[in-house]
C-alpha cells in the first residue's frame, strides 16, 4: 500500500494502528492539502483489512490550530471541511485523534469527530471563530454540547475561549490526557482498542439537559459583554436550535449561518484586524530575519503615574525593573501604588499574595543614575518638556553601556530632537505606552531617521513579550494616535460652539460603537489635565482652536470633571453622569461671545464630523509617511481608543463609505466649518479620482 497521501500529510503503520501526521507549517491549518490528505488517508484506512484504528496527530509545534484564513472568500475546493468531518462520523472503524499545542477551530471540530480524543498536557482547545465574527460551521456547535454540556459548550462558542487538557478531560472533551511523548503514548492507547473497534459517534449522543433560563440569561450577558456584535447572539440561537432539532438538519443550518457569517461586514471587518495585526509586526527597512537584541533588564525613568504602569507591564512579564526618582520620598510612594494595583488583582482571584510578592521582588528603587549601567533598555516617562528629556537623555548617556536602548514615552515631542541629545542616537527608539500603561493594549513604537534594526525588531518583539499590540510608527506631533484624536477633539469642541451639547455628541459617539463620549473621558480625565494639555499645544494651534477655549473656561470655574463631583455633567455618588443647566448657560456666553449663532446639529453631522476629521488627518499621516499602512491606523484605534472592532478601524470604515463619499463629505464640511479644517487631504483626493480605497 502506497503509505503516502500528499505533501501536508503521510500516512504510516504501527501493527494494525495507521497514523495520519498532518505536517503543514506553520499552524497546521486546515487548507485545501491537508483536507485532501486526511480524505486520501481515510480513504486508504478504510481499504485496508489489516488496519484496525487509525491515528491522527500533527508534526510541529501545535495540532491543527483553525482553517486556513487565505481561503476566505475564495471559492471552496473540494473535499471542504464539512466533507470532511463526515467521513470521520461515518467511519466503521475506530479514529483517534491526538492533540498537541492549540487544536482550534476546524480542528476541534475534526478531533470532535473522531471516536476517541487524547490530548498531550499542555495542550489547549478552543473555538475561537466568534472572534473574527463567525461561528463553527462543520459541527462543533452540534457536537461540543452533547460531549460537555449546553452551559460549557456555549461558553466556548459564544466568548471563543480555550480550555486546557485537565479540564477537557474532567469536562468530558478528551478521554485521556498523555503524559511523555503523544505519538508513543497515542500508539499504544490505539492499540488498546484496536482489536475491539468500538466505534463511537458523537453525534449519536443526546443533548444533556440543562436549566431551561440558561440561554435567556447567556443572551443578556453577552449582550453587554459584547456590545454590537452579531457572532455571540447568534450563537446563543443556534445553541437553542441544536438541542431541539435532529443532528443532520442541524449541522446543515449550522453550515448555512457559517456561509451567512462569512459574508457578513462584521466580519469581514474583524478578520481585516487579524489580518492587520499580524502586518503590523512587518517593519520596514527591518529584514525579516533581523534579529532582536536581548532584554534581560530594564530601567524606567520616572516615579509618576505613567512609570508606575509602564514599570508593572514589564514586572508582569517577568523582567527584573530598576525605578529612577529623584527622591526616596516619590519612589515610595510609587512602590506604594503598584502594591495597592496588585491588591486590586488579589481582590478579583486574578493574582495570590505570593504572586504579588514575586512581582514586587523584581522591582528595584534607585536615586542614582550610575545604578543603571547594567539594564539593556531605558523607558524614559518624565515630564512632558523637550528640556527635560533631553537632560535625562545626556545623563543616560554617560552610564549605559554602549548596546543599551533608551526609549522615550513621550506623546507629542520630537524624536530627533531627543535622539540627537543622546550618545548614541541609532540606540533611541520612542515607545508610547497609553494610560493606564499596565492595562491598555496599544503600544505605539517610534521610529526616529538614525534608529538601529535590530532597535526597532528589539521594541516591537518586547511589545508582544510584554501583552501588548505593537505599531510603528514613524516621527510626527502626536504620532498617529494622539494626532488624530486632536482633531477628533477639536470637531467636538467645534460642535458645542455651533450648538451641540456633550450630552449629543457623547451620545452620538457611545452609539457607534465606542465605549464613552469624548466629554464624558474629558471629565474622567480631569479638566485641569486637558487645559494644561491644551496650554502645552496652543501655540501651533489654528486661530479658531485658541479661541475655542471651553475647557479653560470650565477648569477656571472649577468644574475639574469627576474628582469635584462637576464637569461637563454633574456627578453624583455613583459616578455617573447627570446633565447640569450651568454647562448650557456657559456654553451660550461662549456663543455669544465669539459670535456664533446656535443652530440644530444632527446626529449625522455630528459622527462624520468627527470621524472624518480623523480619516482625514490618517490620510496625511499616510502620505508623510508617519504611518506605514492603513491597516496600522486601524490596529492603533481599535487597540487603544476603543474603536469598535466590528467596524474594522477608521480607514476600513471609510473604506466601507467609499472615498468618493468621503471627499464629498469633507468638501461640504469645508463649506459648514471652513476649509483649513476639512479640506481632502491629497491621498483622498488621489484615491477619489483613481476609485480605489486606502486598502486597495
Amino acid at each position: 500500500m502506497n503509505m503516502i497521501t500528499n505533501e501536508a500529510v503521510s500516512l504510516d503503520r504501527d501493527g494494525a494502528v495507521l497514523i495520519a501526521t498532518v505536517d503543514n507549517p506553520p499552524v497546521n491549518a486546515l487548507s485545501h492539502a491537508v483536507r485532501a490528505g486526511l480524505v486520501s488517508a481515510l480513504d486508504q484506512f478504510e481499504a485496508d483489512a489489516e488496519a484496525k484504528a487509525l491515528v491522527i496527530l500533527c508534526a510541529g509545534r501545535t495540532f491543527i490550530a483553525g482553517a486556513d484564513i487565505r481561503e476566505f472568500g475564495q471559492p471552496l475546493k473540494e473535499p471542504r471541511l464539512g466533507a470532511l468531518i463526515d467521513r470521520l462520523d461515518r467511519c466503521e472503524k475506530p479514529v483517534v485523534a491526538a492533540m498537541h499545542g492549540t487544536a482550534l477551530g476546524g480542528g476541534l471540530e475534526i478531533a470532535l469527530a473522531c471516536s476517541y480524543r487524547l490530548a498531550s498536557q499542555d495542550a489547549r482547545m478552543g473555538l475561537p471563530e466568534v472572534k473574527l465574527g463567525l461561528l463553527p460551521g462543520s459541527g462543533g456547535i452540534v457536537r461540543l454540547p452533547r460531549l460537555i454540556g449546553v452551559p460549557d459548550a456555549l461558553t466556548m462558542i459564544a466568548e471563543g475561549g480555550q480550555i486546557g487538557a485537565a479540564a477537557a478531560r474532567d469536562k468530558g472533551l478528551v478521554d485521556e490526557v498523555v503524559s511523555g511523548d503523544l505519538r508513543s503514548g497515542a500508539v499504544a492507547f490505539t492499540q488498546g482498542i484496536a482489536e475491539k473497534g468500538e466505534v463511537r459517534r458523537t453525534s449519536d449522543l443526546p443533548v444533556p439537559a440543562f436549566d431551561e433560563g440558561l440561554l435567556a440569561t447567556r443572551r443578556a450577558e453577552l449582550a453587554k459583554r459584547y456590545r454590537g456584535l452579531k457572532a455571540p447572539q447568534i450563537a446563543v440561537d443556534l445553541i437553542e436550535m441544536m438541542t431541539i432539532t435532529p443532528f443532520a438538519e442541524a449541522v446543515e443550518k449550522e453550515y448555512a449561518t457559517c456561509r451567512e457569517l462569512i459574508a457578513s461586514p462584521q466580519s469581514k471587518a474583524l478578520r481585516h484586524l487579524f489580518a492587520a495585526e499580524r502586518a503590523a509586526l512587518k517593519i520596514d527597512g527591518v529584514p525579516a530575519d533581523t534579529q532582536p537584541r536581548k532584554v534581560s533588564k530594564v530601567a524606567v525613568i520616572g516615579p509618576g503615574v505613567m512609570g508606575r504602569g509602564i514599570a508593572m507591564c514589564f514586572m508582569d512579564a517577568a523582567l527584573p525593573v530598576v525605578l529612577l526618582g529623584r527622591s526616596e520620598e516619590s519612589l515610595g510612594k510609587a512602590e506604594a501604588a503598584i502594591r495597592k494595583l496588585y491588591g486590586g488583582s488579589i481582590k478579583r482571584g486574578s493574582m495570590t499574595e505570593a504572586q504579588l510578592e514575586e512581582r514586587m521582588k523584581l522591582l528595584e528603587t534607585v536615586t542614582d543614575y550610575e545604578r543603571l549601567a547594567d539594564v539593556d533598555l531605558v523607558v524614559e516617562a518624565v515630564t512632558e518638556n523637550l528640556s527635560v528629556k533631553k537632560d535625562v537623555f545626556a545623563r543616560l548617556s554617560g552610564v549605559l553601556k554602549p548596546d543599551a536602548i533608551i526609549a522615550t514615552n513621550t506623546s507629542f515631542l520630537d524624536i530627533e530632537a531627543l535622539a540627537s541629545s543622546a550618545a548614541q542616537p541609532q540606540n533611541v527608539a520612542g515607545m508610547h505606552f497609553f494610560n493606564p500603561a499596565n492595562m491598555m493594549k496599544l503600544l505605539e513604537n517610534v521610529r526616529a531617521s538614525r534608529t538601529d534594526a535590530n532597535v526597532l525588531a528589539t521594541i516591537t518583539a518586547l511589545g508582544k513579550k510584554i501583552g501588548k499590540v505593537p505599531v510603528m510608527v514613524g516621527r510626527s506631533e502626536g504620532f498617529v494616535a494622539n494626532r488624530m484624536l486632536s482633531k477628533r477633539s477639536r470637531e467636538a469642541q467645534f460642535l458645542l460652539e455651533d450648538g451641540a451639547t456633550p450630552q449629543q455628541v457623547d451620545k452620538v459617539l457611545s452609539g457607534f460603537g465606542f465605549p464613552i463620549g469624548p466629554f464624558a473621558l474629558a471629565d474622567l480625565a480631569g479638566m485641569d489635565v486637558m487645559a494644561a494639555a491644551r496650554q502645552a499645544r496652543i501655540a501651533g494651534m489654528t486661530p479658531r482652536e485658541q479661541a475655542c477655549n471651553i475647557v479653560d473656561k470650565l477648569a477656571a470655574a472649577g468644574r475639574l470633571g469627576q474628582k469635584t463631583g462637576a464637569g461637563y455633567y454633574l456627578y453624583g455618588e455613583d459616578r455617573k453622569p447627570q446633565h447640569d443647566p450651568a454647562v448650557g448657560e456657559l456654553l451660550a456666553a461662549h456663543r455669544t461671545e465669539r459670535g456664533f449663532g446656535s443652530r440644530e446639529i444632527t446626529d449625522e453631522e455630528i459622527l462624520e464630523r468627527c470621524l472624518l476629521a480623523m480619516v482625514n488627518e490618517a490620510a496625511k499621516l499616510l502620505d508623510e509617511g508617519a504611518a506605514a499602512r492603513a491597516s496600522d491606523i486601524d490596529v492603533i484605534w481599535t487597540s487603544g481608543f476603543g474603536w469598535p472592532t466590528h467596524m474594522g478601524g477608521p480607514m476600513f470604515w471609510a473604506d466601507q463609505m467609499g472615498i468618493a463619499r468621503v471627499k464629498e463629505a469633507l468638501d461640504k464640511y469645508s463649506r459648514i466649518v471652513g476649509e483649513e479644517y476639512f479640506k481632502p487631504a491629497a491621498l483622498i483626493e488621489r484615491l477619489a479620482s483613481e476609485g480605489r480605497g486606502f486598502h486597495n
